[in-house]
């Protein structure tokens, strides 16, 4: 019997997959804690899963991850990422999220976010890079 080496990738990269995804919920979640986010807005900025789903994901019960949830994922990370590095405190850095901003309409960044479409992450995202130089 011959085993063909694409199917072998296949079964060798369905763990990698799963763990990828688990390391990104774990993230994710000790974000929301840092943020406080409740368990809701925590459901509305990955994408609106059922809350069955959300629950499993943060008790560490994962399968795969959509890829919408995981570019959702990686687009909060960066928004932290780039507040730290704005923000010498670390207080600060986390607290601007919640404050209002004349960026959004004088929306807080957690409300644009939480209109709940990746390009509201985006435009968030967009906005902090542009603040750290990121744009030209």
């Amino acid at each position: 019997m011959r085993v063909h080496s694409s199917s072998l990738r296949r079964t060798e990269q369905a763990p990698a997959a799963a763990h990828k995804d688990s390391v990104a919920l774990r993230a994710f979640f000790r974000l929301a804690e840092v943020w406080g986010l409740t368990m809701e807005q925590a459901r509305l900025l990955l994408g609106r899963p059922s809350r069955a789903t959300l629950y499993n994901w943060k008790a560490g019960r994962v399968r795969s991850l959509p890829y919408d949830t995981l570019r959702r994922i990686s687009y909060l990370l960066g928004i932290y990422k780039a507040l730290q590095i704005l923000y010498r405190d670390p207080q600060l850095a986390d607290a601007w999220i919640s404050r209002p901003n004349a960026a959004f309409g004088g929306q807080s960044a957690l409300e644009r976010m939480l209109a709940g479409d990746l390009s509201d992450l985006a435009a968030v995202r967009a906005h902090l890079d542009a603040a750290r130089g990121g744009w030209t």
